[in-house]
């Protein structure tokens, strides 16, 4: 995002803050950022927001624009911030305060509105020219369930109507495209509260689905000389204590006890990967070793972090570890990310951004390792002439890693894919191999994903294509609808024949008007329908309707039979 446009829509959200506590007095105010698509303002009032509070909050920001005020920054001394604050009864603001490293801070005030923050603002209130309120949601203050429950308003806010009018209309456009809207319609998953939040159920549809992406998975993991492997779900502690995990990750896992000794529901598969390595001597001629998993793993997710199948408690990685020799390192990091871009085409997405996440602040291993590790990733990056940008201090405990974001049809990124390099629990779990020399030697190892979470790709395909899924990831493929009776053993026929054909085939027999059924087999974005009645049945032939083409006409079952061959070869 442009620093004029963060800027901007930093601005507005100081604006919003004004027009609320002007309308509102009683509210208090939190913190107000820009962010990637707007910004959003936190408030604590007794009083719930309405929606129709927006419309009023967003005239009278109109009128702040409108006197266009001038944005001030002063430089003061702490203690003055916080008899300022004190005396405008803001407690978040002092507890901000408080935290704030060194004797000043920056406030900015536009009239009589002021506001703790570092900036940057545009110079006056007048620079606002398009921008728009979008909801009201419910936020933790620091995002701990413990602490007060805020209000958010989120907003919008760009440098022309007309960049405001485009921005809308696709976020009309993802309304229509939200999974979890699609995903009830095409009756593909669902979940219960009363089982718990963030567990998903698979119906029919959407288990085919899976299914279909996950065989493709498996050929093709096998295709680049991956190995199959299979782990338990439950692990004993001691093992999430020599990973690391139980230190960095224990509040995002789920641990119990049984007969004594407590054990933990896997959050990941590395040390699964690396016990099967360890399970015999291995030699450098072995290497590179990939194991590969779909693993199911379970994480501890607030609930107030849940969204549909994007983020879930229960989900199902395409979990691979490639144990390597330090030579072989950046050659299998490459493989990795072709590996990434092979498959991210056949699923339909062409375009990417690619961040490189560097050491966090809790993390284990040397600087020494860290520096090979993250020059190892630069140097996969750089050899295959790809952009990156730079996550200070968002890498694994672990290591650094790469993260691959996919772009839909509507240009949103997608976190997918990601592949890690790892020095430091090779060492933790003593991995060797026997070197040419005969001496034991410490393998690298890499971890990595190229769908991600099933789930989260689930949902993200279904956004991206709207539902209307390519025919060889259809769960349905076509249906068979005959007009009358008389065409039911006809239908039959062709229904079987479809079968054979491994076509994925329906057959709507139900007393319905024929428009109803198509317009059903319509918004149930089938590939294909073949209507027959009278005609059809003497003629040995289907009439064809495309989703994508609409009314081809009268086709033998064979043309059509070849058809959607060629469609399942071409993956389209």
């Amino acid at each position: 995002m442009p620093n004029n446009l963060d800027a901007l829509r930093h601005s507005c959200s100081h604006v919003m803050a004004d027009a609320v506590k002007r309308l509102f007095p009683d509210s208090q105010l939190a913190i107000g950022p820009a962010i990637e698509d707007g910004f959003y303002y936190d408030f604590d009032r007794k009083e719930p927001f309405k929606p129709e509070d927006l419309a009023e909050i967003d005239k009278e920001m109109a009128k702040i624009i409108k006197e266009d005020l001038e944005f001030k920054r002063e430089e003061v001394s702490k203690k003055e911030a916080l008899q300022l604050f004190k005396k405008l009864k803001e407690p978040y603001k002092l507890e901000l305060i408080e935290k704030l490293a060194g004797d000043t801070v920056s406030i900015y005030r536009h009239g009589e509105f002021v506001d703790l923050c570092k900036g940057p603002h545009v110079k006056s209130t007048g620079e606002i020219k398009a921008f728009k309120l979008l909801s009201i949601a419910g936020a933790y203050w620091h995002g701990i369930e413990t602490n007060p429950m805020l209000q958010r308003i989120y907003g919008t806010c760009f440098e022309t109507a007309e960049a405001l009018e485009e921005y809308l209309k696709k976020q009309e456009e993802a309304k229509k495209r939200d999974h979890r809207k699609l995903g009830k319609e095409l009756d593909l998953f669902s979940m219960h509260d009363e089982v718990g939040p963030g567990l998903v159920f698979y119906h029919p549809k959407g288990a085919l689905l899976r299914m279909l992406i996950e065989d493709y998975e498996k050929k093709e993991h096998l295709r680049r000389g991956y190995q199959i492997v299979i782990g338990p779900h439950i692990l004993k502690s001691d093992i999430w204590v020599t990973s690391g995990h139980y230190e960095y990750y224990k509040d995002n896992m789920y641990i119990f006890k049984v007969e004594g000794e407590e054990y933990a529901i896997k959050p990941m598969n590395c040390p699964g990967h690396m016990l099967i390595y360890k399970s015999k001597m291995r030699s450098y001629r072995d290497l590179p070793i990939r194991y590969f998993e779909l693993g199911n793993v379970h994480r501890r997710e607030k609930t107030g972090v849940l969204h549909g199948l994007l983020r879930v408690r229960g989900f199902t990685q395409d979990d691979a570890h490639i144990f390597c020799l330090p030579s072989q390192l950046e050659q299998e990091i490459v493989g990795v990310i072709d590996f990434v871009i092979d498959i991210m085409k056949v699923f339909g997405f062409k375009d990417y951004k690619i961040d490189l996440s560097t050491r966090p602040p809790k993390s284990i291993g040397t600087d020494e390792i860290w520096g090979q590790a993250t020059s190892a990733l630069k140097n996969s990056l750089e050899s295959k002439g790809m952009s990156y940008g730079i996550n200070e201090g968002e890498g694994a405990f672990y290591g650094p890693k790469i993260d691959i974001m996919v772009k839909d049809a509507l240009g949103r990124p997608w976190q997918c894919a990601t592949v890690q390099c790892d020095f430091s629990l090779p060492e933790r779990f003593d991995l060797t191999y026997i070197s040419a020399g005969g001496k034991k030697e410490r393998p690298v190892m890499l971890h990595r994903v190229i769908l991600g979470s099933m789930e989260r790709f689930i949902g993200t395909l279904i956004e991206h294509y709207a539902g209307a899924f390519p025919v060889w990831l259809a769960p349905v493929q076509a249906i068979v609808i005959p007009i009358t009776d008389r065409s039911h053993d006809y239908a039959d026929n062709i229904f079987r024949r479809l079968q054979d054909e491994d076509i994925r085939v329906e057959v709507d027999k139900r007393n319905e008007k024929l428009q109803y059924k198509i317009r059903e087999g319509e918004l149930n974005k089938v590939p294909y329908m073949l209507i027959i009645g009278d005609k059809e049945k003497e003629a040995g032939t289907v009439s064809l309707r495309a989703r994508k083409e609409g009314d081809i006409g009268a086709v033998k079952i064979e043309e059509f039979i070849n058809r959607v061959k060629e469609d399942i070869k071409r993956k389209c």
